[in-house]
């Protein structure tokens, strides 16, 4: 499994709010290609959002709607907050959220690559080297067919845990599809929170035990990032 550890690559996440679901599926539909060719884009993302407490369509969100991207440099990043893509959807949201990240470590690949592995960039609030502020979490996995209905039995246990789990800001559900590409984003208010949790969380541990034997996924992903900025609402507050 691909996995990497340092500094990298600058990533964000946006999140946008609507009340308008069709013009936002069109949106989706004609993203990738509105976003081919973009200066200094790496790796983008157009992703469906949701509860997460199954990771099945029943969750799903019509009225958020998120996009990953990452890119070469920090100039770059800065300049897609004036693009047609990112105005198209303002223009039509209720509210955004939008998280600045810097990747911290990264293992397994999403669509076979890895999108967070790069030249380390200059750190500015670091504590002996390791970040000591907030942190968000990006889980995904391609599930394979035939083990999704143990996938899905196993989740929802974990999805209780999260709620309440200590130091959590803010969780999504988010996937390319509504079927079979699934994943979470958190933010949480440090990087021991994030630990905590994943090793506190008697459900969380029996899914991890799990999920070699269980071959859930043909394709998984967790990346852990340092959060550099947050500005904006998700469900009408700032996490």
């Amino acid at each position: 499994m691909s996995r990497w550890e340092g500094g990298g690559s600058y990533a964000e996440l946006r999140l946008w709010g609507t009340d308008a679901v069709l013009p936002a599926l069109g949106r989706m539909a004609r993203g990738r290609r509105s976003l081919r060719g973009t200066p200094g884009l790496r790796f983008a993302k157009l992703l469906g959002t949701g509860s997460g407490d199954t990771f099945s369509p029943r969750d799903a969100d019509p009225h958020h709607w998120a996009l990953l991207t990452v890119w070469a440099d920090e100039a770059t990043r800065a300049d897609f907050a004036a693009s047609r893509v990112v105005r198209s959807w303002q223009a039509a949201a209720t509210e955004e959220l939008v998280v600045s990240l810097t990747p911290l470590t990264s293992r397994g690949l999403w669509s076979g690559v890895q999108p967070f592995a790069g030249n380390p960039p200059p750190t500015t609030e670091a504590d002996g080297g390791r970040w000591r502020g907030p942190v968000a979490a990006i889980t995904r996995a391609r599930l394979r067919t035939l083990r999704s209905p143990s996938f899905h039995r196993a989740v929802p246990p974990v999805a209780d845990d999260l709620r309440t789990a200590e130091g959590l800001r803010a969780s999504v559900g988010i996937g390319e599809s509504p079927v079979g590409l699934q994943g979470t984003f958190s933010v949480w208010e440090s990087s021991d929170a994030l630990v905590g949790f994943a090793y506190r969380s008697a459900a969380h541990r029996e899914v991890v035990r799990r999920t070699d034997p269980a071959r859930w996924y043909a394709e998984e992903m967790f990346a852990r990032f340092a959060v550099t900025d947050l500005s904006g609402t998700y469900r009408g507050g700032t996490p």
